[in-house]
């Protein structure tokens, strides 16, 4: 199953990586309009082409795609929870979440709870305590019970196919909800965030902030990924490398480790100790000669994290440009103390949002909106997706991205 899957999502990398350039430039694609199922219709948005000379997510950019003020013209415009389409007249909408042990998950539910009963619907939120066998008889009661639509965050996306497809039999539509469903056509849409772009934003932080296209090099770069058994973790990879590549190739960036390839670089469990051990060994062996680190790509922030503790540690330079993803407390408190450079913020509250509109999208009879239709092959059929844009923090925006949305407080961070 672990060789099938990381088949899949290299296949899945691939396909989506031959679309988009190397220099991180978004290729628009006109997509055709999609009947999913005789009881959902679908509209496609299609995005804007990112500027190659700024760095995408940045929300200090007023020319970035994915940072819109105006709400009628951003397909990534996060919807006015107060503001529903036609009441819920008590409809009955099924969410199933992987764990109330995991802050993100018992938050994501509840605010989609509260948010769905706000505008008028019934629902019946369960979570399954990380136990496959709990969350499908959980989503086999919701279909009983009278659900109208499902909305799942899959604890293990390859065992939930058979309950689905019982979900679509009875008509009931489907969200895949930042997890994908596979090897089944029962999933009638994905919401997740745009991972490719994430790590497309990260390659285009090292890019801008070591010149590379205006500077002589050569750069010392090394680079960690994530779990090799995340189906994420290859669109972060895959998105970063693509801006990467070229300048690995031509010898500008220079991998003195040699570890490049997926494989090799991917970190288990995304664990913070593998990566330190990973990163000690790695200057050990080629950075204990005074050699300069220049910038090292971190998939999330909790591999940062152990690349920056080795750093501290052992090496005697000064800190190289560090990527990272999540915008975790201990590593954002890094990035104002100089220790990384970015982070990544994928604000769930707006993947909440999107989510509340496509169901109530399906429950009026509206058109559905999505803006992918290709990237997301779950073994069966391409999954219709709506991909939220992510963006960055670093020293400069932080207090507009984390402290002014709310996400953190200044006495957090200090």
């Amino acid at each position: 199953m672990c060789k099938r899957f990381i088949s899949l999502i290299l296949t899945a990398a691939l396909v989506l990586s031959l679309g988009l350039c190397a220099c991180g430039k978004s290729e628009e694609t006109t997509k055709k309009k999609k009947k999913v199922k005789k009881t959902t219709k679908t509209e496609v948005i299609d995005t804007d082409e990112t500027d190659d000379t700024d760095i995408p997510g940045d929300p200090s950019d007023p020319s970035d795609p994915t940072d819109k003020t105006d709400p009628t013209d951003d397909p990534f415009a996060q919807p006015d929870p107060t503001d529903p389409l036609d009441g819920g007249n008590g409809q009955k909408v099924g969410i199933s979440m992987p764990t109330k042990l995991l802050r993100r998950w018992d938050e994501d539910g509840k605010n989609l709870k509260r948010q769905l009963e706000e505008d008028g619907y019934t629902v019946d939120l369960q979570y399954a305590d990380n136990d496959v066998s709990i969350q499908n008889s959980q989503i086999e009661s919701m279909i009983n019970s009278g659900c109208k639509v499902l909305v799942i965050a899959p604890i293990d996306g390859f065992s939930l196919g058979n309950v689905v497809e019982e979900a679509q039999a009875a008509n009931i539509p489907v969200i895949a909800y930042d997890r994908l469903i596979w090897d089944t056509e029962g999933v009638t849409y994905y919401a997740s965030f745009d991972n490719y772009m994430a790590g497309l934003i990260q390659g285009e932080y090292i890019r801008q902030n070591l010149d590379l296209d205006y500077s002589d090099g050569p750069y010392n770069l090394e680079i960690f990924a994530g779990d090799p058994g995340d189906f994420n973790a290859v669109f972060f990879y895959s998105g970063a490398m693509d801006v990467l590549r070229p300048y690995i190739d031509s010898g500008k960036l220079v991998v003195r480790s040699g570890q490049v390839d997926f494989q090799d670089v991917a970190t288990s469990a995304w664990r913070t100790e593998d990566a330190q051990n990973r990163m000690d060994a790695i200057i050990s062996s080629f950075y204990s000669d005074g050699a300069v680190l220049d910038a090292v790509l971190c998939s999330n922030d909790s591999t940062a994290l152990g690349v920056t503790n080795s750093l501290e540690a052992m090496y005697v330079g000064n800190y190289p440009v560090i990527t990272g993803q999540d915008c975790d407390l201990a590593n954002m408190k890094n990035i104002l103390n100089g220790k990384q450079s970015m982070s990544v913020f994928k604000d769930t509250r707006s993947l909440v949002d999107r989510t509340v509109l496509m169901v109530e999208q399906i429950l009026t009879g509206a058109e559905v909106e999505i803006n992918d239709t290709s990237t997301y092959n779950n073994g069966v059929i391409n999954v219709p997706s709506f991909l939220v844009a992510p963006i960055f923090a670093d020293k400069n925006n932080y207090k507009e991205v984390l402290i002014d949305s709310g996400y953190y407080t200044e006495d957090q961070l200090s």
